[in-house]
């Protein structure tokens, strides 16, 4: 008997293709929910590299233009309104407001440099809010994807035992597909949240320290205006 329940299982396709075509519509909605999300992951980690990297580099480009001891208002008509990157839109909104504060006589208006450094503070907010765009869906599916590939488990296993139950048979060839096409869901669940999860912590480290150059970027150009002001 032993013998016939083994040879049996051995002719049964235990591929991952199989295994989710034998699952139940709920197993099968759980799988397919966790390989989108998989893919969706990877897309926002690839995206995000090439953010970052585009966002470094436009940084060293324009950290060289503008240590360069070239005229700040030159500068700033060659960038203009075709800003690429991040410092130059946080330059671009401390110099569009230096320019509003100055009367048509020439003269500073009270207040400039709370309002310089309000407007690159604002400008700092929106380009962290770009940097971070998607780390959230990476926080989520590395939260909950586990759960959700757990639950297509237990789902699986219940069917596998309702199917003992139907059948009175507790042989290999009835147990195992079952239980494996319930496992499936965990690895899928796994497959999705681990690289959601290391990733995760990886760009958000990124994003920060690229938010951090920013604000000292803000900061030194703040002192430079501040200068000015002064003299």
């Amino acid at each position: 008997m032993e013998t016939e329940a083994l040879a049996a299982a051995q002719d049964i396709d235990f591929s991952l293709f199989a295994l989710f075509w034998r699952a139940s519509f709920t197993v099968k909605l759980v799988m397919m929910i966790l390989i989108v999300a998989s893919f969706w992951v990877w897309a926002i980690i690839i995206q995000r590299f090439i953010v970052y990297r585009k966002a470094r580099r436009d940084a060293e480009i324009f950290d060289r233009a503008f240590w360069s001891g070239e005229p700040l208002d030159e500068l700033y008509e060659k960038i203009g309104e075709a800003s690429s990157g991040g410092a130059e839109r946080i330059f671009g909104a401390g110099m569009v407001e230096w320019h509003r504060s100055h009367r048509s006589d020439g003269e500073l208006i009270m207040g400039a440099q709370a309002r310089i450094e309000r407007s690159m503070d604002v400008a700092i907010a929106r380009e962290t809010e770009r940097l971070n765009s998607g780390l959230t869906v990476l926080a989520t599916v590395g939260s909950t994807a586990p759960f959700i590939g757990l639950f297509g488990t237990v789902w699986g296993i219940k069917n596998a035992f309702e199917e003992i139950a139907m059948q009175q048979n507790t042989n290999l060839a009835v147990v195992a597909p079952g239980i494996a096409e319930a496992l499936v869901a965990t690895a899928l669940g796994l497959l999705a949240a681990i690289p959601a999860v290391i990733f995760y912590n990886k760009l958000s480290n990124d994003a920060d320290k690229i938010s951090s150059d920013h604000e000292a970027f803000a900061d030194e150009f703040s002192t430079i205006l501040s200068r000015q002001l002064d003299g």
